[in-house]
């Protein structure tokens, strides 16, 4: 039986990827979108979520932190699944989210690629390899209109890497004037954005006279929109709790 869908950011650039996709999907479906500045995509677009009437199984949240709670709490009150793929979330706002996972089936990864996810298992073999011989940087770029910086990926990167050290290692956001010798309990995080990038991550581990850097390069945003859609049809129907690409994965290969 096909998922019924709805977007949330419907009209933004990362909602047309997902309904792009989901025309030719013959497992998922869109029933409506929801986005601030709704407009004619093809389907029906609200305003708000106390708007929508149609039936359906998943959220795709593609918008912002605006208007989070008023979604969570849609879905927990008509039984839907959330793919939590916006970013720029508060301590707050994730507060709310693990609450909210007590009672629905959500999805939250900061990169919905199965490439960063991956590279996400090979940083973090690295860094228990290498250990505090070696130095960690993170490089992450973007696109002149990404609102938030470091990106989420690159925090979930570091977080990865700092498994290795039992959380000990502190984060240094870029680095400016008389800073002084790197600190060994540093990662550092440094954001670029320019022109129409993407998304580009990549994790430097500098040790004595040898380099070994891992990289991601996404060329295309669809890349995202086809891990959301991933997500939407593993999350259907699952218990609350909380869910990331590691458990999609294990069910994907099972």
């Amino acid at each position: 039986m096909s998922v019924k869908i709805i977007v949330c950011g419907a009209c933004g650039k990362m909602g047309g990827n997902v309904l792009s996709l989901l025309e030719n999907d013959t497992q998922a479906t869109a029933v409506c979108g929801v986005d601030l500045y709704p407009k004619e995509i093809g389907i029906p677009v609200y305003k708000s979520f106390s708007e929508v009437s149609e039936q359906a199984d998943v959220i795709i949240d593609f918008s912002s932190p605006i208007g989070l709670k008023e979604r969570l709490e849609y879905a927990k009150k008509n039984g839907l699944g959330v793919v939590l793929a916006a970013t720029g979330f508060t301590a707050d706002d994730l507060k709310t989210v693990d609450e909210y996972a007590k009672e629905i089936a959500i999805f939250k990864t900061a990169n919905l690629s199965l490439g960063v996810n991956l590279m996400q298992a090979l940083i973090k073999t690295a860094a228990e390899v290498l250990g505090e011989a070696y130095d960690v940087e993170i490089i992450e770029r973007h696109h002149n209109l990404k609102k938030d910086a470091p990106s989420g990926t690159a925090l979930m990167l570091a977080d990865t890497v700092n498994e290795a050290f039992d959380g000990g290692k502190k984060y240094v956001n870029g680095r400016e004037g008389i800073v002084g010798a790197r600190e060994k309990t540093e990662i550092g995080i440094h954001a670029v954005r320019g022109g129409t990038i993407v998304g580009e991550h990549e994790v430097m581990f500098a040790g004595e006279d040898e380099i070994i850097t891992i990289t991601h390069s996404a060329r295309s945003k669809r890349v995202f929109a086809v891990g959301a859609i991933r997500a939407a049809k593993f999350l259907k129907e699952k218990e609350a709790g909380m869910y990331e690409m590691k458990h999609l994965l294990a069910e994907e290969n099972a």
